[in-house]
């Protein structure tokens, strides 16, 4: 009988299991799918010649992350590549928003759209090297982050602390429109909060689109050298060598409880796995309360929260074999790891909006991945392993495009919208099209089906709006990973601090159940009132 059972291998999973093995827990990780990783893995699905990443590609929160830095996965064998520029945002006028790795040259890239914005840029770098130690601290450890916070309370001083928390509660729009003159830096401010769900009006995007922003200046959006399964096959080779114990095509199908205690899981196949400290839930909270626990074992008030949970967007993603570089028409997005597509901040609010009011959006803010420039190992020489994906709304009731797509997602509507994907890099790229030796079409049922975390297509686990974040993840309560069961733990991005492949979830919820009995049972408690 293992000390832990661990439900499900994806990052998040791996990480709890290598912490609680590191502490001389015995621990047995069960994986529903045949394979490790969840949303961190890749295959060669699309040709033989190209490795394809199947969800996550870009990592700067995972290149950021002091769990992750904790394990020491070089010693596992995961390297890291970077593309020459981190990211560029194109115009159709052909101007291109450029984010370099060296900040002087994200400046002098922001000044040919308006000659101060160069140093706006540096101000808004100068505050992140101050704050971002104690940040991502704060960000990445327990609620509430008392030392982390008190570290950045006296580094910033009142007033301008009170003057950078205004700054990241703004709306991304306006945090753009405050900081520069000119498009350059607002687009990418506004890009990078759409990585998540958060439209250029909605308050909060401007903290994000500054975090992602900042992390892409300081660390860069790096990927691992093969693929993404790369940092999975990092994961899983430490754990087993310290004795953890993985196994893949395990659906567990309820957490056993006895007197209000998780003791064990059962999975399909009849096999009751027992734990004698703690089950760690690397699942949606959706799926873990109404699916693995059950009602009869969880506060009123809990359900009743449930009733008001939010997924953010779902997700359409084309993945290509392309048999030359990308025709860029703006010189600027040559070399770029990452490359936003749309039409301004104008056309991300466009597209913000069509997605608020349910409908499929006729001209898709694209994000688009140029595999090969970060990282040369993923194709041929003089090739790009290339993919896209854009935001869907969950529940479709129309679409604003031509094409009657309803949300059914047959191959009719696949081939549709992955063709409306392909048009809008077309536009930014004449001659892309030509380059196609195959692609990949993921439509929201089929990210789903590769990875139940991703309900619909849902990369986040749950909205990153300010309504569902710490203390209010995944539910009102105390922003930590104990449940209203002994025992059991929300140990996936469904709690804080969200999603990211980080760890940080993971490596939460091995600590709150490594802490001392007497917390352990006076956080639970606090969970059911």
């Amino acid at each position: 009988m293992p000390d832990a059972v661990v439900i499900g291998a994806g990052p998040n999973g791996l990480v709890a299991a290598n912490l609680l093995v590191d502490a001389g827990w015995s621990v047995e990780v069960l994986e529903a799918q045949n394979e490790p990783g969840g949303a961190a893995r890749s295959d060669r699905g699309v040709h033989a010649d190209y490795v394809s990443d199947l969800f996550s590609a870009f990592y700067p929160l995972a290149a950021a992350s002091p769990v992750l830095a904790g394990l020491d996965l070089a010693a596992e064998g995961l390297r890291w590549s970077h593309a020459p520029r981190v990211l560029a945002h194109p115009l159709p006028d052909g101007r291109c928003a450029v984010l370099e790795r060296r900040v002087e040259d994200t400046c002098a890239a922001l000044e040919r759209f308006a000659a101060a914005d160069g140093h706006a840029w540096e101000a808004l770098y100068r505050t992140w090297r101050r704050v971002e130690a104690d940040l991502l601290r704060a960000l990445f450890t327990p609620f509430p982050p008392v030392r982390a916070g008190l570290r950045l309370a006296a580094r910033l001083g009142g007033p301008e602390g009170l003057r950078l928390a205004r700054s990241l509660s703004l709306p991304v729009r306006r945090l753009g429109e405050e900081e520069f003159e000119g498009e350059g830096g607002r687009l990418l401010l506004a890009g990078n909060a759409l990585h998540a769900d958060l439209a250029p009006e909605a308050a909060g995007s401007g903290g994000f689109g500054w975090l992602m922003s900042m992390l892409g200046q300081s660390h860069g959006f790096p990927v691992p050298v093969g693929g993404a399964e790369a940092l999975t096959a990092a994961l899983v080779s430490r754990l087993r060598s310290r004795g953890g114990v993985l196994r893949c095509g395990q659906r567990v199908t309820s957490v056993v409880i006895r007197g209000g205690t998780a003791v064990g899981v059962e999975t399909a196949g009849g096999e009751r796995v027992d734990a004698r400290r703690a089950v760690l839930a690397d699942t949606s909270a959706p799926a873990l309360y109404r699916e693995l626990v059950g009602e009869e074992h969880l506060p009123s008030r809990l359900l009743r929260d449930l009733d008001r949970f939010q997924w953010d967007f779902a997700t359409f993603k084309v993945d290509w074999a392309l048999t030359g570089p990308v025709p860029w028409a703006a010189p600027g997005a040559v070399g770029a790891g990452t490359v936003h597509l749309s039409d301004g901040v104008d056309g991300l609010t466009r597209f913000a909006a069509q997605l608020a009011r349910e409908l499929v959006p006729d001209e898709p803010f694209v994000l688009f991945g140029q595999m090969t420039t970060a990282d040369p190992s993923r194709s041929p020489a003089g090739t790009e392993s290339a993919w896209a994906y854009t935001h869907l709304p969950q529940h479709v009731t129309a679409d604003a495009g031509p094409d009657g797509i309803t949300g059914r997602w047959d191959p009719r509507e696949r081939e549709v919208m992955a063709d409306r994907v392909e048009n809008q890099v077309e536009r930014f790229a004449p001659g892309f099209r030509s380059l196609i030796a195959a692609r990949r079409v993921l439509a929201p049922p089929t990210l789903q089906a590769m990875d139940e975390n991703l309900h619909g297509g849902a990369v986040n686990n749950g909205t990153t709006a300010l309504h569902q974040q710490t203390v209010f993840r995944p539910t009102p309560g105390t922003g930590r990973p104990e449940t209203p069961v002994k025992h059991l733990y929300l140990a996936s991005a469904a709690a804080h601090p969200g999603g990211g492949v980080h760890g940080a979830p993971g490596a939460n919820a091995a600590r709150a159940a490594l802490c001392p009995r007497a917390l352990r049972a006076a956080l639970h408690r606090a969970q059911r009132m």
